[in-house]
């Protein structure tokens, strides 16, 4: 029979082998839980673009296109009112479209779907916008009654109006910029591609 000692001794080399054996081991117990990880980790305010001419321009149009919209909306009584219904119509639509933008410009989410041309979808944006607040507001000055809230939103539509006029020229410029760089990307691929085959063809003179 074991003795007391010769117990305690083989429970501690047992203990040691198990530990040893584990250290060993490819499979380690990890403090990380399989499913922590961050599904909106990618998403975070990009700070910079917000202090960029672009972020700026769209946070005022924001604003400007909600304060025509609040002023329109205040007109109670109108006759005719069409001019009202296409100016509450162009800064609603403006306001949401560029909000939403603005959104995903700031939060960095156009990275993750590179399959669409944001600088043409902004481009169109601030050109469509340009236009029709300054036709919008231009027929609200011609026809409205004079009202405090129709002046009002009449001098907050062109004034957004050449807000969207200097956004619109700016995403002209970058558009072009983004289209001469991605030009210039594919020719100078296509002269690496044609030097590398023309030097294929100096190696192997059978192929010529």
């Amino acid at each position: 029979m074991r003795t007391s000692e010769e117990t305690e001794g083989f429970d501690a080399e047992a203990s040691n082998t198990s530990m040893i054996s584990g250290a060993s081991s490819p499979y380690q117990p990890t403090t990380e839980p399989v499913h922590a990880r961050h599904i909106f980790g990618g998403i975070r305010c990009d700070v910079e673009y917000l202090k960029s001419y672009f972020g700026i321009l769209k946070v005022v149009e924001v604003v400007l296109s909600f304060i025509g919209f609040i002023c329109i909306e205040t007109i109670m009584m109108c006759s005719p009112c069409g001019g009202v219904y296409f100016f509450e119509f162009v800064s609603c639509s403006a306001f949401v479209v560029t909000g939403v933008l603005l959104l995903i410009f700031s939060l960095n989410l156009h990275i993750k779907v590179p399959q669409v041309n944001w600088n043409l979808t902004d481009l169109v944006n601030t050109a469509a916008s340009t236009f029709f607040f300054f036709l919008s507001s231009l027929v609200l000055a011609c026809i409205n009654h004079n009202t405090g809230a129709e002046i009002a939103a009449v001098i907050f539509g062109f004034l957004v109006t050449g807000v969207y006029g200097i956004n619109t020229f700016l995403a002209v410029r970058k558009w072009r910029l983004g289209n001469g760089c991605h030009g210039a990307a594919q020719a100078s691929e296509y002269m690496r591609a044609r030097t590398a085959s023309r030097g294929e063809m100096e190696a192997r003179p059978e192929l010529a």
